[in-house]
C-alpha cells in the first residue's frame, strides 16, 4: 500500500468514526432533551399544582372575608339598634307611669296609651319585646335583684313585683327586669 491508499483508508475511517461520533452526540443530545421534557413537563406540573394551591387558599380567603364583613355589618346595625332603643326605654317608661298616674277617666288617658301603644309597635318591629317576669324564677340573666322579701305567696326565688320592665331583643337580654325576689 501507498502512502496515498493509507491516507485515504485513514481518511475513510476517520470519516466512519465521525460519522459514529456525530450520531452518538446526536442520541445524547436526543436523550438528554426528552429528559428536560420529562423534567420540564414535572416542573411545569409543579408550578400548575403551586398556583392552583394558592388560588384555593385565596378564594377560601376572600369568602372567609366576606362571611366575617357581613357578620360585622350585621354586629353594627345590632348595635345601632341597641344604642337607640335604650334611649328610648326611659320614655316608654314614663308613659307607663303617666299612665298610672292619671285615671282612667282622664282625657289624655288614651291620647297617651295611644301613643306608648305606637311606640311599643315600633319596638317589636325591631325584635324588642317586654320581658315577662312577674311570677317568674329568679334568672340574674334576665333579671336585677334590687330587693328581697318573705312571701307566703311565691317560693322562694321567684320573682314577686316588678320595679322595672325588662326587654328582649332577638331572645337576648336588652335589659334586664329590676325586681323584687322572695326569700
Amino acid at each position: 500500500m501507498t502512502n496515498e491508499d493509507i491516507k485515504k483508508d485513514n481518511l475513510d475511517e476517520n470519516k466512519e468514526l465521525e460519522n459514529e461520533n456525530i450520531e452518538d452526540v446526536v442520541k445524547e443530545e436526543e436523550v438528554q432533551d426528552d429528559s428536560q421534557e420529562v423534567t420540564n413537563d414535572s416542573s411545569d406540573d409543579e408550578k400548575y399544582q403551586d398556583l392552583m394551591d394558592k388560588f384555593m387558599r385565596l378564594q377560601a380567603d376572600f369568602a372567609n372575608y366576606k362571611r366575617r364583613t357581613e357578620a360585622q355589618k350585621t354586629e353594627y346595625v345590632e348595635l345601632g339598634v341597641k344604642k337607640i332603643v335604650n334611649d328610648l326605654l326611659p320614655v316608654l317608661d314614663n308613659f307607663e307611669r303617666a299612665l298610672d298616674s292619671i285615671g282612667e277617666k282622664d282625657s289624655t288617658y288614651d291620647g297617651i296609651l295611644m301613643i306608648k301603644d305606637q311606640l311599643t309597635d315600633v319596638l317589636k318591629k325591631e325584635g324588642i319585646v317586654e320581658m315577662k317576669a312577674l311570677g317568674e324564677e329568679f334568672d340574674p340573666t334576665y333579671h336585677h335583684a334590687v330587693l328581697t322579701e318573705d312571701s307566703d305567696e311565691y317560693d322562694s326565688g321567684y320573682v314577686i313585683e316588678v320595679l322595672q320592665k325588662g326587654y328582649l331583643i332577638n331572645d337576648k337580654t336588652l335589659r334586664p327586669a329590676m325586681v323584687k325576689v322572695s326569700q
